[in-house]
């Protein structure tokens, strides 16, 4: 196995990044990057801390994430499995990258920053959505911000509906859960109250 030690064989192998690649990163939001956060349900979110690093996803109704202003977004937090792996990272190690999807959409946006978790009352009621407000809001202060070309979802075909995977051909997470628990969750029970217990912690 050949491996790459260092940044010089790394640019030896790769070469250096054309003005395109570099221009398009900007330390705050322009109108045209807002475009892609006011337009995305979906965000992967990672943080580090102590224990490692950690890449979560983050969803919601289209434009959760809301732009402050140019230097500051904030993203609520609902309710889930009480992991908080990434709001305990956050609260140990500031930084954070976030990686936007638009369904529909080959072009991401990606935001580096660091990050502070706050649960002031007027704040997680802004984003109230069936009568219950958000947990806690990450504030997060942009640091880089720029877009990354449709290469990786146009080679994955990623919306594509005719490449999409039938849910019956993977495990459920019941059967996941019943190995890793070693049948002391079962997996069947889980699986058939999960859409019941779904809409009771969706928001």
């Amino acid at each position: 196995m050949s491996l790459i030690t260092t940044v010089e064989q790394l640019e030896a192998l790769y070469g250096l990044p054309g003005e395109a690649s570099l221009v398009k990163e900007l330390d705050h939001v322009i109108p045209e990057y807002a475009a892609f956060i006011e337009a995305s349900p979906f965000v992967a979110l990672a943080t580090s801390g102590p224990e490692g690093l950690d890449c979560s996803p983050r969803g919601d109704l289209a434009g959760f994430v809301r732009i402050v202003d140019p230097k500051t977004l904030i993203m609520p937090d609902r309710r889930g499995n009480n992991r908080a792996d990434s709001l305990r990272n956050i609260i140990r190690d500031p930084r954070v990258g976030l990686l936007f999807l638009v369904p529909g959409s080959g072009t991401t946006l990606r935001i580096n920053g660091r990050a502070r978790v706050t649960t002031d009352a007027e704040l997680c009621a802004s984003f109230m959505v069936d009568g219950k407000a958000a947990r806690s809001v990450t504030v997060i202060d942009v640091d880089s911000v720029y877009f990354q070309c449709a290469r990786a979802i146009v080679r994955s075909e990623l919306w594509n509906p005719a490449k999409h995977v039938d849910p019956k051909s993977l495990p459920t997470p019941g059967k996941i859960l019943e190995i890793t628990s070693r049948k002391n969750i079962d997996g069947e029970t889980y699986d058939k109250e999960w859409p019941e217990r779904a809409k009771k912690t969706m928001w």
